[in-house]
């Protein structure tokens, strides 16, 4: 297999050859954009800081749950590709594997690979982000991450000049209610810097009384910004407090990655009724459903009121091999989507905020099938709802044309999101946002050549799905 798959041209693109010369086309109109990464991972610390990365391993392999997760399921243990949770150097009970061990384990795995989104991301960054000139194999593994290593060491390959050099204009990270954003201040003060890094209200840990840290977030959050009030309204007060901070640092959109998309009004006798039982470990199963659900209509009516814009990331059993996460931790490949209900679980918000002056809420899933069925019909008709861009395991070249096929018809090209590239790891953002706007050429190609939409309408289009909707969904 040769490296030049991830440098030819027409990668992503149609078959046909005459559709492919319209997808060339209009690719050529926005292959030059800015980036816009609206919703995304990154810790803006490493912005700030602009410390060299780490070696290959900890950069691309060990950190990113894609590739882990299936060299993993080929009988591979976790323990030869990443850290235990709380590993720390020099502790021998729960040492990280060596990184060039690491490496070659992966490199021996590559095969694997072949026909995955994250085999053709990372394909694209080793050759138009690391210049390596041939494919990696078990064969080459010292070769290419003496060559990586040396490339990461280079004075020009630092976070702010690939920033710059991936011409990226925006980049979202996501944070805790109470962080202080510190290196967001001083990447706002910073003269020299240029680009746009916003941080994202992300209030879970505070919302859902399911998650054993609950109660002792709620002390925290309480006592930071509850102005003094202590109870259920000390905890509403708080949260609005934080997210007038976070607005104020440059937020433009509060993220909630919820197990369901559930909503529930209460009033405010009855939320303070299941506050307090969950605060004393009295509360029911459904009580604790209850009362996130209300929660997550109470963040609706926040972002009312405030203006961030609210985005939903539900449908993740997360966690789903209790083993692995007790020696690994959070966020370690064994996350399972499940199939979710938009269409009632939504509908206490929408029957409120739906048609709310300037309310945006950015839907996603999991779950393929509520495309066509519920996403596309629920936003073309609220104005406040729009049409979150295929999501983690939905990421992928495939998966994106389905997305567009199964909502275009019902709801046009205007209610989208835009692409959210939703990733840890920075050096793979603009091969994502590349493989984004190869799929929309390509599906807008097929429209033109089957002569249901004008080759000049094509181009508009385009533009507007890479550049103009993230900038109107996410206020930008």
């Amino acid at each position: 297999m040769s490296q030049s798959i991830a440098a030819n041209p027409d990668r992503l693109l149609p078959a046909d050859p005459g559709t492919r010369s319209i997808a060339r086309a209009l690719l050529e109109r926005v292959e030059d954009l800015p980036i816009i990464s609206p919703h995304g991972h990154v810790d803006a610390s490493v912005i700030e800081r602009n410390t060299p990365f780490p070696d290959p391993a900890a950069l691309l392999v060990s950190p990113d749950h894609y590739v882990t997760r299936l060299i993993h399921s080929s009988g591979v243990a976790l323990d030869q590709l990443r850290p235990q949770a709380g590993a720390q150097a020099g502790d021998a009970e729960a040492a990280s594997p060596d990184s060039r061990t690491v490496w070659r384990e992966f490199c021996k795995s590559w095969p694997l690979f072949e026909g995955t989104a994250s085999g053709y991301w990372l394909r694209n960054q080793f050759d138009s982000v690391f210049g390596l000139q041939h494919e990696i194999s078990a064969d080459n593994a010292d070769a290419t991450y003496d060559a990586i290593s040396a490339k990461l060491q280079e004075p020009g390959f630092r976070p702010r000049q690939l920033f710059k050099d991936f011409n990226i204009e925006v980049l979202a990270t996501t944070d805790d209610p109470l962080d202080d954003l510190a290196s967001h201040k001083a990447i706002a003060q910073d003269p020299i810097f240029h680009g746009r890094v916003l941080p994202t209200f992300r209030p879970d840990a505070y919302l859902s009384p399911a998650n054993p840290a609950w109660s002792a977030n709620v002390d925290r959050l309480i006592a930071a910004a509850g102005d003094g009030v202590t109870g259920y309204a000390g905890y509403i007060t708080a949260l609005e407090n934080r997210r007038r901070y976070f607005v104020d640092h440059g937020a433009v959109s509060a993220d909630h990655g919820v197990r369901t998309p559930a909503t529930l009004k209460l009033d405010a006798a009855d939320a303070a009724g299941l506050f307090e039982r969950a605060r004393s470990g009295q509360a029911t199963a459904q009580d604790r459903e209850d009362f996130e659900a209300h929660m997550m209509y109470q963040m609706a009516r926040m972002s009312v009121e405030d203006g961030l814009v609210m985005t939903i990331h539900p449908g993740s059993f997360r966690n789903h091999h209790t083993a692995t996460f007790n020696t690994y931790g959070a966020d370690t490949g064994h996350d399972i989507p499940f199939a979710i209900n938009y269409t009632e679980a939504i509908r206490p918000v929408l029957q409120d905020f739906g048609t709310a002056k300037d309310f945006h809420l950015v839907l996603f899933t999991m779950d393929e099938t509520v495309y066509s069925r519920e996403l596309a019909p629920l936003a073309g008709f609220y104005p406040a709802v729009y049409l979150g861009a295929p999501w983690w395991f939905l990421d992928a070249p495939d998966a994106m044309l389905r997305f567009r096929s199964a909502v275009t018809e019902t709801a046009g090209f205007s209610r989208s999101s835009g692409f959210i590239d939703d990733t840890r790891a920075f050096c793979s953002i603009p091969a994502r946002h590349d493989t984004s706007r190869r799929i929309e050429a390509s599906f807008l190609a097929r429209l033109v050549a089957e002569h249901r939409v004008s080759e000049d309408r094509a181009h508009e289009l385009i533009v507007d799905l890479v550049d103009a909707s993230p900038r109107r969904v996410f206020k930008l």
